[in-house]
């Protein structure tokens, strides 16, 4: 049943692993050996730690900006659509790249790692070229879209200048981080984000204030702060993913090879990014239907959001963690330890989600009373974290499934459930429950919508891990199905 599988790995052992070559942590597929529950929860720890390090990022931003008065904060508030639509697109190009250098280093060709890992990085240089161009002569165009003008607008102009010019240090190290996380290693580049969170909490104060030798800079010196802070991090994974893991490689491709990899990590990286982008439309729109109860419901949605986002954090770091062992067992053809995996990592998100249910309910009232003393906004946060966790296993569930299928090369099943999810079920639920039952109806509709594609997501995954093993059982070569090679 193996066999295929077997002469394909020594096959890429002997490509990428020439004689007296040096020896790295990236020339072994760390994840293919050992107890399965063991690996997942070592590695997922520290992802958890990287992932809330990153939230913390941002809510210094905020914090230190607010400070400012409420016309920055409201500048910064316009900006967070726009970066958050560029970050996920380059979020989905590391996921795509971590999908294939997986599979790849599950294979032993040690070649192909480099040369995908070097591709996918190259094709992140290309798209930040042209989201810089675009995005400097569009600013005016797009903020005031967005409803900025007059002075808003000018310090969102501020701002986004210099945010610009630093994508670059943005998406690089988000691409060479999922590429890391590929070879099984997560607590580097939970490491690099914790090292931007520090640097970022100290330049802000001293950049935004002009503290002692430095200029006071206002919104700007919060962008300058985010700026060095993102660099440090480009350099520190740039060193990791060359110098010790040498998953880079300098040897010049042909053209057709690099359009070949390029559209392997594009096939896997454009559904992921616009399955990314459309779930904060999607609560834009759900936003919309709670306003109409008024401001207090809407700023009671808004806390709760933030809230449920730790819950979520846990799940977050697994999936970033079940992807490459997917990815690494399935390319060495152990489909036993896939399995296992999976189910394993299904019934700890059935589990995690039944448990931060249970934890919200019970501390509900005292959650809310420390945003706001406001007994309607109180009343409102605590009706959301009553109901809509109920569904919280299931949609955890979901979180794994879709990047399980990235991983298996279903990008566009992953897609289909991601959007499905928020087109098909959550908007039209959140309208037709708060036709009905009102705001409860609302919240009602969201956790509906989390069920049943919960439940959708599980079928699909199982079917397409059966498809997927029979075809890559019944031959080598690839007809756009799993492997991605020719």
């Amino acid at each position: 049943m193996r066999q295929n599988f077997e002469k394909q790995k020594s096959e890429g052992e002997a490509k990428g692993s020439p004689a007296g070559g040096p020896k790295s942590n990236a020339r072994k597929a760390v994840l293919t050996e050992g107890p399965i529950g063991k690996t997942l929860f070592s590695l997922t720890v520290p992802m958890t730690m990287g992932i809330l390090a990153m939230v913390a990022f941002n809510l210094t931003d905020t914090f230190f900006v607010s400070r400012l008065g409420t016309k920055h904060l409201a500048a910064l508030s316009f900006t967070f659509p726009v970066i958050l639509v560029l970050t996920r697109f380059a979020l989905g190009i590391g996921v795509g790249a971590a999908s294939v250098v997986s599979r790849a280093i599950g294979m032993g060709d040690w070649k192909e790692v480099r040369r995908l890992t070097t591709d996918g990085l190259g094709l992140s240089l290309f798209f930040v070229a042209i989201f810089v161009v675009a995005g400097l002569f569009s600013i005016d165009r797009v903020f005031g879209a967005l409803g900025a003008d007059g002075e808003i607008l000018g310090l969102v102009r501020e701002y986004m200048r210099i945010w610009y010019f630093g994508l670059i240090f943005v998406v690089v190290p988000m691409v060479s981080n999922n590429a890391i996380r590929a070879t099984g290693d997560t607590k580097t580049p939970a490491m690099i984000m914790l090292v931007a969170v520090v640097v970022n909490t100290v330049l802000d104060p001293l950049l935004i204030f002009g503290i002692g030798p430095f200029p006071e800079m206002g919104l700007a010196g919060a962008a300058l702060a985010t700026l060095i802070a993102r660099m440090v991090t480009f350099a520190v994974s740039f060193y990791v993913i060359y110098k010790k893991l040498k998953m880079m490689t300098f040897e010049r491709p042909g053209f057709d090879e690099m359009i070949d990899s390029w559209k392997r990590i594009l096939y896997i990286a454009l559904p992921a990014a616009v399955t990314r982008i459309i779930v904060p439309i999607g609560q834009g729109v759900i936003t919309g239907i709670t306003a109409a109860y008024g401001t207090n419901a809407v700023a009671a949605l808004g806390v709760a959001i933030r809230t449920e986002y730790f819950a979520f954090a846990v799940i977050m770091a697994l999936s970033s963690v079940l992807a490459p062992f997917v990815g690494q067992n399935w390319g060495a053809g152990k489909f036993d330890r896939v399995r296992v995996g999976i189910r394993k990592s299904n019934r700890f998100a059935m589990a995690w989600g039944f448990g931060s249910f249970a934890v919200l309910a019970l501390v509900a009232r005292p959650v809310a009373r420390v945003f706001s003393g406001d007994p309607e906004v109180i009343s409102n946060i605590v009706l959301y974290l009553r109901i809509v966790p109920l569904a919280y296993f299931l949609q955890m569930v979901l979180m794994l499934v879709t990047g399980t299928l990235n991983v298996l090369n279903k990008p566009f099943h992953a897609a289909a459930m991601g959007m499905g999810q928020v087109i098909l079920l959550t908007i039209p639920f959140a309208f037709i429950g708060s036709a009905i039952f009102g705001l409860k109806g609302v919240f009602m509709g969201i956790a509906a919508a989390y069920l049943i594609s919960g439940i959708f997501a599980q079928t699909v995954l199982w079917k397409q891990v059966r498809q997927v093993e029979e075809d890559a059982n019944g031959t080598v070569k690839d007809t756009g199905g799993f492997y991605g090679q020719k």
